[in-house]
């Protein structure tokens, strides 16, 4: 018989944990790649992985952000159509990197992660794979601390007023890119702490959310998916973001206009991004901030660590898992 459920009510009894499930299956399936130098083994092995996980849960799955478009990605593409039940089961959007830090789990460093978050059909923005300018902080603040409209000086002044502190002790997250050469230079002059992140941009802005990384606010470019993922978790366990799709050439205009996207100049605000009942989880792979990497035992034994949050419901959890094998791939 068909599960007639309303996406919603699925998310309560099922899907939760199940989540955690998936991110493990892809955590693991990439942790054999650490430190190996190959980016392109970490990454597929993470997404066979976790498309072989979707595909044992039974719901009407799309993929909405996604490793790519379809000509570029021959899994987990956007469009995709995973989960057992198409068709008969709820329709569930779904976000997901496989494997945020690729060049990060090449080279052994810290806070890769595999990461996923579903919402009902229509409630993650269908983002295209291009960059996207990015503000966030955590909670606790008024509405309207941040504002991507304006400068990097005004940003920094207004969520110190905020905090009730001077511009010179906050610090910010930024990826270390180039890009970010007049970025950098404008929070030096502010007299900003400066945290530099190789990759995993994903992992810094939920770092915002947290008093002990000591991060105030994420700030810069970075993948417009992982933005979509990042407010994600941000729905979960509060906090304000808005972002801002950067486009580099017509090429990408073009991508984004198929998915449907017509102000290109648009800011969009944390609910725009993710909205409604929202479901983010998260494995590590390496050891970093937010959870510990994958461990191996002498005895074969296999330890994850997991978050798993809630937008309704505000939950967080945190799973340790251990299992006494590889997962199996299933049929």
């Amino acid at each position: 018989m068909p599960n007639t459920a309303p996406a919603s009510a699925v998310l309560d009894r099922v899907l939760v944990l199940e989540m955690v499930r998936v991110t493990e299956y892809a955590a693991i399936a990439a942790s054999k790649q650490i430190g190996r130098g190959d980016e392109h083994a970490a990454d597929a092995a993470a997404v066979e992985a976790m498309r072989d996980a979707l595909n044992q849960l039974d719901f009407d799955g799309t993929i909405v952000i996604g490793e790519g478009e379809r000509d570029e990605a021959p899994m987990l593409y956007i469009g995709e159509k995973v989960g057992r039940a198409q068709g008969t089961g709820p329709k569930i959007d779904i976000a997901l990197d496989p494997l945020e830090g690729t060049t990060i789990t090449a080279k052994a460093g810290p806070n890769a992660l595999a990461v996923l978050a579903i919402a009902e059909e229509g409630g993650l923005l269908n983002a295209p794979d291009t960059y996207m300018d990015k503000l966030a902080i955590g909670p606790g603040y008024p509405d309207g601390t941040i504002d991507l409209s304006k400068s990097t000086t005004w940003n920094i002044q207004s969520l110190a007023a905020a905090k009730g502190v001077q511009p010179h002790e906050i610090i910010a997250c930024v990826l270390d890119r180039p890009r970010h050469e007049a970025l950098i230079a404008e929070l030096r002059s502010l007299g900003c702490g400066i945290m530099l992140i190789g990759d995993g941009d994903v992992a810094g802005v939920i770092a915002t959310t947290d008093p002990e990384t000591g991060i105030d606010i994420y700030i810069g470019s970075g993948g417009a998916p992982e933005g979509v993922l990042a407010a994600a978790a941000l729905r979960c366990v509060g906090g304000q973001m808005q972002g801002r799709l950067v486009f580099r050439n017509d090429d990408e205009r073009g991508r984004a206009r198929r998915w449907g996207i017509t102000d290109l100049d648009r800011i969009y605000a944390l609910e725009d991004l993710a909205q409604g009942d929202v479901i983010f989880a998260a494995t590590g792979v390496t050891d970093g901030s937010l959870l510990k990497g994958v461990k191996r035992r002498r005895d074969g034994t296999i330890t994850t660590e997991s978050v798993v949050m809630r937008a309704s419901s505000g939950t967080v959890r945190r799973v340790i898992g251990t299992r006494r094998a590889e997962p199996v791939k299933r049929g």
